[in-house]
């Protein structure tokens, strides 16, 4: 069984394609709706479970709940903005399935913001994974269970605590999709740098 963790916070221009190609590819769908004022939930119910947090609480804690939710035996995550191509799934989940890895992470062309590039770099000498802030993974539900997800953002320390626990750690090319959406300067980077710093020495 694979089980689909979506967060989201006000995507009602984007979320229901994601949602209409995810179900192509996964058993269950869960979307983690980050308090939004939109139309999102809405469109989400036509779908599947919708879990609406009462008030704003990050994407780190979005995909906490999702976790703690989920049933899969898989559990794949990806953003409800129509960034990530779900026709990735499958090859991301085959490599789990086939025992040669316990996460997999979708790899993108180009990572955009400096911030999480000099992240994943930082955690490249490593786990020798080339981008490990992607958002767009697949990992073993017992994981997913086990993952305390501490820190500012999943940047970087997502597959160091994974890593920690055990998990082996692969990742599979999976190119983005162009996003009308304006991106913000990621504040939550500068302190997660410092997060990252504690588990690279630990």
């Amino acid at each position: 069984m694979i089980t689909a963790i979506i967060p989201a916070f006000n995507e009602e221009e984007r979320i229901e394609k994601v949602l209409e190609k995810t179900s192509e590819y996964v058993d269950e769908m869960i979307v983690i709706d980050d308090n939004s004022t939109d139309g999102t939930v809405g469109i989400a119910e036509k779908y599947g479970r919708v879990l609406e947090n009462e008030s704003n609480l990050g994407y780190l804690r979005c995909v906490r709940r999702g976790f703690e939710a989920a049933g899969g035996d898989i559990v794949v995550t990806l953003d409800g903005d129509g960034e990530h191509d779900p026709s990735f799934i499958p090859k991301m989940v085959a490599l789990i399935q086939n025992g040669e890895a316990d996460l997999v992470f979708g790899k993108r062309e180009r990572v955009p913001r400096l911030s999480e590039r000099v992240i994943s770099k930082m955690v490249e000498l490593k786990v020798g994974l080339e981008d490990t802030g992607t958002g767009f993974r697949a990992l073993r539900g017992e994981l997913a269970e086990k993952m305390d997800l501490h820190g500012y953002c999943t940047c970087g320390t997502f597959v160091l605590e994974a890593v920690s626990l055990g998990a082996s750690v692969e990742e599979v090319k999976a190119p983005t999709r162009e996003v009308d959406k304006v991106k913000g300067i990621a504040w939550q980077h500068f302190g997660q740098f410092f997060v990252l710093l504690w588990w690279m020495v630990n």
